[in-house]
């Protein structure tokens, strides 16, 4: 019986010639992570374990990132927990202030997660990872306790889904488009624990952070995780990204840092999925669930008073390039407001120098330092009562962004920047783009 991409990689973690869906195993991890939320609570369950001390002071990240600069006393208390752990540990990977960025933006970045790997984080957008074709899924803080400290996790072996995508898409369709429209197709639950494994030649017009974003939002479907095949774009990537530690092993060895697996032609998918890209218009998911989603034709005339670009999801640098384009030579309508967050101090760094910044401020929004910040109602973007905003971020649940009675229609960075413009929800057509 063949396997999935999935399922050859927990088949090599766990030291077995094969799995299957179903299957009970016990896997080794080649990374687990914890931000500034989960990873106290984990901290505080390893107080409990009669092993003191981390499996591997190389394979653990701890990135403060939800609330940090630090919000409030609360939050200064979690990153000092946080940062006396990692001192006391000699954690290797601990990102500080001023070296920090949204987690699932920066660990690809730093090269400290890669191709083959098995990775679990304490934070659900986890699966960013398989754009680059990892393993990586999220848990909870006692399941990421248990990682840290002993380097091995219990995993039921997912099902999958396959997802054919074929053809181009038209200009301003991004990754973002894709998954809303996936979402939207399948539900919130449609691809519950299971993996989502993306493939076609379509792939091919996809750039890495149209990628990430994908596998960001599979847990939107309810997927156990979301994976990419690791084709020439991903490993140029993956070999421009490596850690220091990986270099230098490359270096030493000959041997590369990574592991490229393919999914067997037999391999079992529940359901299969034929998405042509080229038919795809820009998309919006409504209020209260990614699943509501519309085409940017049919949303109507819906009024906001605030636009985010940015999170783990749309913070990177082709993100704010694309809004940047949009924005440029444009000014924010009158009454909003824009808060432009860069995902890490990079691509901050590269954002300046490539002008975005400025023009960003020049057509009236804010940029911040990086932070997860407004998507999870943390700070630097509460909405207040029946307040709107368009968001580039991945969730817009009940109260997700402020008050109760604010409602969070989530798009593209294309569709963001428009409506920053407008003053309504809008697509780069409106403007004449």
């Amino acid at each position: 019986m063949g396997m999935t991409m999935s399922q050859k990689i927990l088949a090599h973690a766990a030291g077995l010639e094969s799995v299957a869906a179903g299957d009970l195993i016990m896997a080794n991890l080649d990374m687990v992570l914890a931000n500034d939320i989960t990873g106290p609570v984990s901290i505080h369950e390893m107080d409990k374990f009669t092993k003191k001390g981390v499996f591997d002071k190389n394979k653990i990240a701890l990135v403060p990132d939800h609330f940090s600069p630090n919000k409030d006393i609360k939050s200064a208390q979690n990153c000092k927990c946080m940062r006396e752990f990692a001192y006391d540990n000699d954690i290797t990977h601990f990102y500080e202030v001023g070296q920090m960025g949204i987690e699932h933006a920066l660990l690809p970045e730093q090269g400290v997660v890669t191709a083959g790997d098995t990775v679990i984080g304490a934070d659900s957008h986890t699966c960013t990872y398989g754009a680059i074709g990892a393993f990586s899924t999220g848990v909870g803080s006692t399941d990421a306790a248990v990682g840290m400290a002993y380097g091995k996790a219990w995993f039921k072996v997912p099902s999958a889904l396959k997802f054919v995508l074929t053809g181009k898409p038209a200009p301003w369709i991004s990754g973002k488009d894709i998954i809303l429209h996936i979402i939207g197709m399948i539900g919130v639950d449609g691809a519950l624990y299971k993996s989502m494994e993306f493939t076609g030649d379509g792939i091919q017009y996809l750039s890495m952070d149209d990628r990430f974003t994908i596998a960001n939002m599979a847990i939107e479907a309810g997927g156990k995780n979301g994976i990419f095949p690791v084709d020439n774009k991903a490993v140029a990537y993956i070999e421009s990204h490596m850690s220091p530690e990986k270099k230098a092993q490359y270096e030493k060895t000959g041997k590369k840092p990574y592991t490229i697996y393919e999914a067997d032609e037999d391999a079992i998918y529940d359901e299969s999925y034929v998405i042509d890209l080229s038919t795809l218009k820009s998309t919006v998911a409504f209020p209260h669930l990614p699943e509501n989603t519309r085409t940017i034709d049919q949303v109507g005339d819906i009024k906001i008073d605030q636009v985010v670009i940015g999170s783990c999801t749309n913070g990177r640098l082709e993100d704010l390039e694309i809004a940047a384009k949009i924005l440029e030579g444009r000014k924010v309508a009158k009454g909003l407001r824009v808060i432009v967050i860069p995902a890490t101090q990079q691509i901050y760094m590269d954002a300046m120098e490539a002008g975005y910044l400025k023009t960003f401020i020049e057509a009236g929004a804010i940029v911040s330092t990086p932070t997860c910040g407004p998507c999870l109602g943390g700070y630097m973007g509460i909405l207040a009562e029946n307040e709107r905003c368009v968001s580039t971020t991945n969730r817009n649940f009940v109260g997700r962004m402020g008050h109760v009675t604010s409602e969070i229609y989530l798009a593209s960075p294309a569709v963001a920047a428009a409506s920053a413009v407008t003053g309504k929800i809008s697509g780069p057509a409106e403007l004449g783009l």
